[in-house]
């Protein structure tokens, strides 16, 4: 065998582009019927948020001033004065919080289902990738309506990257402070912070989200729907038109769901007022700063354990999370489904009852 055959023949494994076709993606395309064919329907779920964030975002962007003078103040004019504008923005800011969760289950319950392993490498990767994007689409996002919230919530994460460097050696130790000012502009969050997670937020992650979701929807069509149970699948359902009809009807109903969560239950209602008045840089900060639930995860464990606990498992984490297509390639499904449940289990409880949690430690100390 050439050297030639050895890397191109996995390539088109991986990239079967003989399929790219009608036909094959999408005419002779057919879903497995199982106990878990639900999971399905996460990866649309996530598409349907993602255009809606996309569509209500664009929407918001005719009347958000990115400037520490104006950002606030044009906030409070889309939600009380633009024609809309309160529903537009509480369906940008709830599709958010739908999104990262369904992300976070997709991935779950495409690791519980196998669908990682090969050809399906690329699939999962992309994945990983677009997790992390979701994630930076929601932290830069924080920071937008600059308020006492949102603010000094930023400079907290901001803060946490920069002890990293007290555990590094030598020179490597001002890397994360260069980092943070990178990221900050200068010395402080500012108006230099401000123009760049705009710039990140409303530029550069979404050309990001589009080359990685493309090509991630690409081998999705290609390999088509992986079997994702242990025993021999005979029922399948035709992809078009049986699935994509059932696949648009949740669309409506979910979309539906978080219409009238919009109209009836404004995003700010869920934080004390003081954290929603606009930022003050000469007042101090008020009790009650904490990044948004998605983040509960790391934020309450940093409250308990050492640092570079929570440092070494982050590393870590991120790691396996690339290489588990190779990692447990021979592990059973079962024992896959064991761990996700059990990584649902403590995201679940961060999230629910991290804040008690701390506090019953703390106080036992």
């Amino acid at each position: 065998m050439s050297i030639f055959s050895k890397v191109l023949d996995p390539m088109r494994e991986r990239l079967p582009l003989d399929k790219f076709n009608l036909k094959s993606m999408v005419y002779n395309k057919k879903v497995p019927q199982h106990k878990m064919k639900w999971a399905y329907y996460l990866g649309g779920l996530a598409l349907l948020f993602f255009t809606i964030q996309l569509i209500t975002g664009l929407l918001l962007l005719f009347y958000y001033q990115p400037t520490t003078e104006e950002a606030y103040d044009s906030v409070k004019f889309i939600t009380e004065q633009v024609p809309g504008g309160a529903v537009i923005r509480n369906l940008h800011a709830w599709t958010s919080s739908a999104m990262v969760l369904i992300v976070i289950l997709h991935l779950l319950t495409t690791f519980a289902m196998k669908a990682f392993e090969k050809p399906r490498e690329i699939t999962w990767v992309t994945g990983v990738i677009l997790l992390f994007i979701t994630f930076g689409f929601s932290f830069t996002g924080y920071l937008l309506p600059w308020h006492q919230l949102s603010v000094n919530a930023t400079k907290v994460a901001l803060e946490f990257i920069g002890v990293v460097g007290q555990y590094l050696p030598g020179e490597y130790s001002k890397i994360p402070h260069q980092i943070v000012e990178l990221i900050q502009g200068g010395a402080t969050v500012g108006q230099e912070t401000l123009s760049r997670f705009f710039a990140i937020h409303v530029v550069i992650l979404p050309l990001c989200i589009f080359a990685f979701l493309g090509m991630h929807l690409l081998v999705v069509q290609l390999h088509g729907m992986s079997k994702g149970v242990d025993k021999e699948v005979t029922v399948h359902e035709k992809f078009f038109p049986d699935f994509l009809i059932k696949d648009f009807s949740l669309w409506a109903i979910v979309f539906f769901i978080l219409f009238v969560l919009a109209i009836t239950i404004p995003i700010d209602s869920f934080f004390p007022y003081p954290l929603m008045e606009p930022y003050n840089p000469l007042g101090s900060t008020p009790e009650g700063i904490k990044p948004e639930w998605y983040f509960f995860f790391i934020y309450y464990p940093m409250e308990i354990l050492p640092f570079w606990i929570i440092l070494v498992a982050s590393i870590v984490l991120v790691i396996i999370l690339f290489l588990v297509p190779k990692i447990f390639a021979g592990t059973s499904r079962k024992t896959l489904a064991f761990l996700a449940i059990l990584a649902f289990i403590y995201f679940v409880i961060m999230t629910v009852f991290g804040e008690s949690i701390v506090t019953l430690v703390k106080g036992g100390h």
